[in-house]
Formats: C-alpha cells, sequence, structure tokens
C-alpha cells in the first residue's frame, strides 16, 4: 500500500474549499460571540431590576443558536469528526478507506435531504417575517439548504480522496 502523495500545489478547487472553510470557522466564532450578548442581557434583565427585560433577545439568541449549530456541522463534516465513528478493528488503508466511503455516502445521503428538504422549509418562510424583531425567516431557514449543499461539497471531496487510496491512484 503505498501512501498518497499531497499535490505540492494543490488545486483551485481545493483552496476554494478550503477559504470556505476558513470563512465558515470565523464565522462559527462571530456567532458564537455574538451570541453571549444577547444571552447575557436576558439573564441579567431576569435578576436585576436596573436593566430592561428586553423581549427581541429571545428570539436574536434562538436564530444565532441555530445559525452556530448549522456551521458547527459543516466544519464538523469538513474535519470528519462530526459523522464519524470508530467501530471496526484495526484496518488497512483500502479496507479502512471503503469503511469511510460507505459512510461519507450516508452524509450525503442526509445532504441531499437537507438541501431538498431546506429549498421548500426556505420557500415556505420566504414572505413572512419573525413576530418580535421583524426579521425575514428566510434568513434562518436557509441554513438547512446551506448546511447541506455544504456537506454535499465537503463530504464529495473527502469521498474523492478515499477512492483514490481504495483504487491505489497516487496521482
Amino acid at each position: 500500500m503505498t501512501d498518497i502523495p499531497l499535490p505540492s500545489n494543490p488545486s483551485l478547487w481545493r483552496r476554494v474549499t478550503a477559504a470556505y472553510a476558513k470563512l465558515l470557522e470565523i464565522l462559527l466564532a462571530v456567532c458564537v460571540g455574538v451570541l453571549v450578548i444577547p444571552v447575557t442581557l436576558q439573564v441579567i434583565s431576569r435578576y436585576t431590576p436596573f436593566i430592561p427585560s428586553y423581549i427581541w433577545t429571545e428570539e436574536m439568541a434562538r436564530f444565532l443558536f441555530v445559525w452556530t449549530i448549522m456551521i458547527g456541522a459543516m466544519i464538523g463534516v469538513r474535519e470528519a469528526q462530526h459523522f464519524e465513528v470508530d467501530v471496526w478493528p484495526n484496518l488497512s488503508r483500502r479496507p479502512e478507506a471503503a469503511v469511510r466511503i460507505v459512510a461519507r455516502l450516508g452524509v450525503l445521503a442526509m445532504a441531499l435531504v437537507f438541501v431538498w428538504a431546506g429549498i421548500e422549509f426556505t420557500r415556505f418562510a420566504w414572505n413572512r417575517t419573525s413576530e418580535l424583531a421583524d426579521l425575514p425567516l428566510w434568513l434562518i431557514h436557509v441554513a438547512w439548504p446551506v448546511a447541506g449543499f455544504t456537506w454535499i461539497v465537503f463530504a464529495g471531496e473527502q469521498i474523492f480522496d478515499e477512492a483514490r487510496i481504495l483504487f491505489g491512484v497516487n496521482r
């Protein structure tokens, strides 16, 4: 079994997906950082009389929480950490690649469900707004098809890499 050498000059596609993954990591950090603000306001306003109880903070926290979860799942798929469980004994490279391809096909199946149902979910919310902050609801609903599409890209890239190992392709 030969190791597949990594190209010294990654393809444009690999650079684009790596840049997209980096953008997702930054967005995740921003979402978590911003999420702290409305949640802190909610907690403090419950126990102190000098901060008014802002009702928009609950809705904003919910929106940010959904996006935080979805972006985290996207990054988890990219890093092969979110949907990965080691249940097989130590396998050689090729059988392990075959098992990983099967696992990633499961991720692809779920991703297709997220894209298809997410598009319908977003269409349902297209002309609706949230009750408190009057935000367009499609901004939260679009997280599902975006996550599904991102999983397709990242899992597809991983399946390609595992297929190269499985079939012994060096370049």
